[in-house]
């Protein structure tokens, strides 16, 4: 056993003397790093020399995996995404004693050898066969960044193992890559590329990403017994713990700090004085992800936009790499002003325990910038919580949408217009009416008509105050008889158009169906669409995309092209003008029984419509001024749905006159409203042309006393609609016009319609009146009477809102 062992011993001196008489008198690296190894596996020196040549010299590397920031409109941090949190800096923005820390523990000779510390390295070799075997490495700084690149780059578990394993052949390709790298950089550099991939525990990588975690600082700011602590960690990040181990960090800090003595980068006073301090820590947390956003649901949503982005990757998966590890700087839309201001008049309103929940939505008009996202629910587990963002739909982590009422006649309102129908123009308002079973109304072109296989009873909550309206005044009340009449004329081809061109979707990622009751809100729709939509009127016209996301940077602050809002025009601006102009009137009109009075904003022109959808489970307000859109919501959240009134919210029960739109999310609207635009001031809306308005004036022709089928032909040709009204008692001809509205001789827009009320022939009156004048009756809206409705979806129903 003896002799085995002064043999092997025998072996080595020969080896280490080889390895020095080339390398250090010849100065051929090449053959100091091979000979010794060549020696123990029995390869001749000259194959050794040979393969080793051959090995790859040029090192790939793939740009290190860094953290990506989120942020708002004004600049604020709302999230960080990493899998490494890290941040690259330069050498120069990386303290000189973190520098001499490092290099003092790490390779004290660092910047005097070459790619290997040959004192380290003749050390490791007599321990390493004296062991049978790769035991010390005695690396060089250069040599451990290698093997740290190898170890990033590796993408699976084995190969993550492979770039680690202490055997011959890994260490020969290592000492190859050094060769490489000390060739292609300078020792700064090599310096700087290490001190950014190394590892500190903690999913903490690099140097300024530890600076801000354990003391809350930057890398160019450590002090001396912060940098030695730090490189202390570096030999077993895993092994020393600031929380469990304290003692144990600062009898390492102390050893770097003996080392920094030796390197003479410190005094013996100066390792007197620091070795006697604390840690002096300041842990800072750097979370990942959007769970610890204060605007997590926000934050959720802007993030799926990425990942369903091709700017950032061909698929999902390579979406996500690149947000968590390409150090990508995301400027979000997100205004924290309207979005406390939205989330704090929800509070209000609606508690996270209640058994329904609310959700707010604000838009810029003419930027298609989402400026708050906010709902009753909070985000995660529990009680009250929830993952579920109710502002969006299924296939952006939201619901199934909510039925928006009467918020969806302003659609109607739109494709009248746009047809040519003056807002004088008069239709039909029966405080209830039945359509006959399969009676069609129009669709797009390519569809079959609609057709309902029983009768559809329509039905109204608000006082239209007249059997024949104008549109302003079937708006101000929303009148649901007068506006399925209006679709009548209008089709559902028009409407459904606008509605989608103007952003409107529904919450399960299908087409808005056309059904008669369309124009009622069956249709299940995401809120931030709703507001979307708005917001299209409110820009006169113009649609933009509703986005989170207005750029990224990627970490040479090149600009990735994201999806933009990709404004254009979808309404011609009378159109739009039109649309504005009659909404003011439901919140800043004289019609005493408008259904959105209570929505009025000092110093501001409002345009909004309420929303009460089938038995009033779902309430809303979509409103606007000329530089903010807002669709508020309240629904019940129970499965099915149970409707509003008699539920427990905000610590009391509903009672049937506050389940309105106006009543109910009408207040969360304005209050979100009023706290968003505080401070600014909201530019007039654009007044319509009289011609939108009145329409071409014409003189009605005096049709009393005429048969009803002659005074229909005359008022036709004149150019006017004509609808029939209960008869009236009169002293003319039965079955003869007895009264009409408006009156003949009187002008009246083109394409209006007059109403017609024949007579009973029982001799009462005096036959010459105008019927029931232009319905200026306050009527019984005022209450909360914006309207019941209960369509289903099909069609079917009474109505559909507010």
């Amino acid at each position: 056993m003896g002799r085995v062992r002064r043999r092997d011993e025998r072996g080595v001196v020969t080896q280490l003397f080889m390895f020095l008489v080339v390398s250090g008198v010849a100065g051929v690296l090449v053959a100091g790093l091979v000979i010794p190894l060549a020696g123990m596996t029995g390869m001749s020196t000259q194959a050794a020399i040979d393969n080793f040549e051959k090995l790859p010299s040029t090192l790939k590397e793939p740009p290190l995996p860094e953290r990506s920031t989120m942020y708002d409109s004004k600049g604020n941090v709302l999230a960080t995404f990493y899998d490494e949190n890290r941040i690259n800096v330069s050498l120069d923005k990386i303290s000189k004693p973190m520098q001499q820390a490092i290099v003092a523990v790490e390779d004290a000779r660092f910047y005097e050898h070459g790619p290997l510390d040959l004192r380290g390295t003749m050390r490791a070799l007599i321990r390493n066969q004296q062991g049978s075997g790769m035991q010390q490495g005695g690396s060089s700084i250069t040599q451990q960044y290698v093997k740290l690149v190898l170890f990033e780059s590796a993408s699976t578990p084995a190969e993550q193992k492979a770039a680690i394993d202490e055997t011959y052949e890994r260490k020969l390709q290592e000492l190859r890559f050094a060769v490489g790298l000390e060739e292609k950089y300078s020792k700064d550099q090599i310096l700087e590329k290490y001190l950014n991939i190394v590892f500190f525990g903690a999913n903490i990588y690099g140097v300024e990403a530890a600076a801000k975690h354990f003391f809350n600082t930057t890398a160019d700011k450590l002090t001396v017994p912060q940098a030695a602590m730090l490189a202390g960690m570096v030999r077993n990040p895993n092994g020393f713990s600031v929380e469990k181990d304290p003692l144990e960090v600062v009898a390492r800090r102390n050893f770097v700090l003996s080392r920094m003595v030796d390197q003479k980068s410190i005094t013996v006073a100066d390792y007197e004085r620091l070795s006697k301090q604390g840690l002096g820590l300041d842990i800072s947390e750097t979370k990942t992800g959007c769970f610890s956003s204060k605007y997590p649901f926000f934050c959720e949503y802007a993030v799926e936009t990425l990942l369903d982005d091709p700017a950032l990757g061909a698929t999902r998966e390579l979406r996500r790499r690149y947000l968590y590890e390409g150090r990508l700087e995301i400027r979000t839309t997100l205004d924290p002003k309207a979005q406390d201001a939205a989330q704090k008049s929800i509070r209000k309103k609606i508690r996270p325990t209640d058994p329904v929940f609310s959700a707010v939505s604000m838009v810029e008009p003419g930027t298609g910038h989402i400026k708050a996202m906010a709902q009753s629910k909070g985000y995660g587990r529990g009680d009250g919580n929830t993952f579920v963002n109710y502002n969006v739909g299924q296939n952006d982590g939201g619901g199934i949408g909510v039925q928006p009422g009467s918020t969806f006649k302003p659609f109607v309102l739109a494709a009248a217009i746009k047809q040519g129908i003056p807002l004088s123009h008069q239709v039909s308002s029966p405080n209830s009416m039945v359509l006959p079973a399969r009676e069609p109304i129009s669709r797009c072109d390519g569809s079959r008509p609609w057709r309902d296989d029983d009768p559809w009873r329509i039905g109204n909550s608000s006082n239209p105050g007249a059997s024949s309206i104008d549109l302003i005044r079937a708006t101000t009340r929303s009148v649901n008889t007068a506006f399925v009449n209006l679709e009548r004329e209008t089709g559902l081809c028009d409407p459904w158009r606008i509605a989608t061109e103007a952003g409107i979707k529904r919450g399960d990622g299908k087409p808005l169906e056309q059904v008669g009751s369309f124009v009622l809100g069956v249709n299940e729709v995401t809120p931030l669409s709703m507001a979307e939509a708005y917001a299209t009127f409110a820009a006169r016209g113009v649609h933009c995309r509703a986005i989170a996301v207005t750029s990224v940077l990627d970490r040479k602050g090149k600009a990735v092209p994201v999806k933009a809002a990709g404004c254009k025009r979808v309404l011609e601006e009378h159109v739009a003008d039109a649309v504005n102009y009659t909404l003011r009137q439901v919140v800043d009109g004289n019609d005493p029984s408008r259904s959105g009075k209570d929505m009025a904003m000092e110093g501001r022109q409002v345009a909004g419509k309420t929303g009460t959808n089938n038995d009033r489970k779902a309430v809303s307000f979509a409103g606007y001024t000329t530089d903010l859109a807002t669709y508020a919501v309240v629904q019940d959240a129970h499965s099915p749905l149970r409707g509003l009134r008699g539920q427990r919210v905000g610590g009391k029960r509903l009672a049937d006159a506050e389940v309105w739109g106006g009543k109910l999310s009408g207040p969360i609207w304005l209050g979100a409203m009023e706290g968003a635009l505080d401070g600014k001031s909201s530019p007039d809306f654009e007044d319509p042309e009289d011609v939108v308005v009145e329409g071409e004036q014409s003189d009605v022709p005096w049709v009393l006393g005429y048969s009803e089928r002659t005074a229909t032909r005359m008022l036709r040709e004149a150019g006017f609609e004509v609808t029939v009204g209960e008869p009236v008692s009169s002293s003319r001809e039965e079955g003869t016009v007895a009264a009409q509205s408006p009156s003949g001789g009187s002008e009246y827009g083109t394409g209006s319609t007059v109403e017609i009320r024949l007579s009973r022939g029982d001799g009462n009156g005096d036959g010459d009146g105008d019927g029931n004048g232009d319905g200026d009756g306050d009527g019984n809206g005022d209450s909360g009477g914006d309207g019941d409705g209960d369509g289903d979806g099909d069609g079917n129903g009474n109505g559909g809102g507010d």
